[in-house]
């Protein structure tokens, strides 16, 4: 499964990215006028995380949160900046179609662990830093397996597992359950929260 981690994989994602652009991109305007109208501008969410060899890359989604502060200027929390609409776009997932692009340009994989936030690299151990062996995917191991209702170690284990089995089978099965998932609209948010909360740490090594 060598030539398909480091060279069908890569061919497959290319092909997989500009068919879905362009059979999407009437939802994709769709969707963009709707969050100029619901949230305003910008229509998208743009943020820097590790990818490949923990190479630094801009994510870019769709904007799924107001931007809000309180009366001393801090920014307001998840919750009460996500509005329905926002809730809608992450339970459906739609507020991940512009990662299509990261995908075309090589940043990211169709399947893979879920790029996270930068300032998480210097936490990791060095078991869960073998995440970032592979590019990172729009839809994962982990997110079929508990997506944001799993603690973090389970979710970092997951995701070791995955780079250590990778292969078309595999990609394939993640691939058509993550359909089911989103059509199930399961595990979306973490328990009593609106996004996953932040890793602190591993104590273990």
């Amino acid at each position: 499964m060598t030539m398909y981690r480091y060279f069908f994989k890569r061919c497959i994602d290319i092909v997989l990215a500009l068919f879905f652009l362009l059979i999407s991109l009437p939802v994709f305007l769709i969707i963009s006028v709707l969050v100029y109208s619901f949230l305003g501008r910008p229509i998208f969410f743009r943020q820097l995380r590790p990818g490949l060899y923990a190479r630094p890359f801009e994510l870019i989604k769709f904007r799924t949160m107001l931007i809000a502060c309180d009366q001393q200027g801090q920014m307001l929390s998840d919750q009460q900046r996500l509005t329905k609409f926002g809730s809608f776009l992450r339970r459906t997932s739609l507020d991940e179609l512009p990662e299509l692009w990261n995908v075309l340009k090589g940043d990211m994989s169709f399947v893979g662990p879920r790029p996270l936030l930068l300032e998480y690299l210097p936490l990791y151990n060095i078991r869960e830093r073998r995440r970032h062996e592979v590019r990172p995917g729009i839809t994962g191991w982990a997110q079929i397996n508990g997506r944001n209702n799993i603690s973090w170690q389970e979710k970092f284990k997951l995701d070791v597992w995955y780079v250590d089995h990778l292969n078309i089978l595999l990609d394939l099965k993640i691939f058509i359950m993550t359909f089911i998932k989103v059509y199930r609209r399961e595990n979306i948010n973490a328990e009593a929260h609106v996004t996953m909360p932040k890793f602190t740490g591993t104590s273990d090594e």
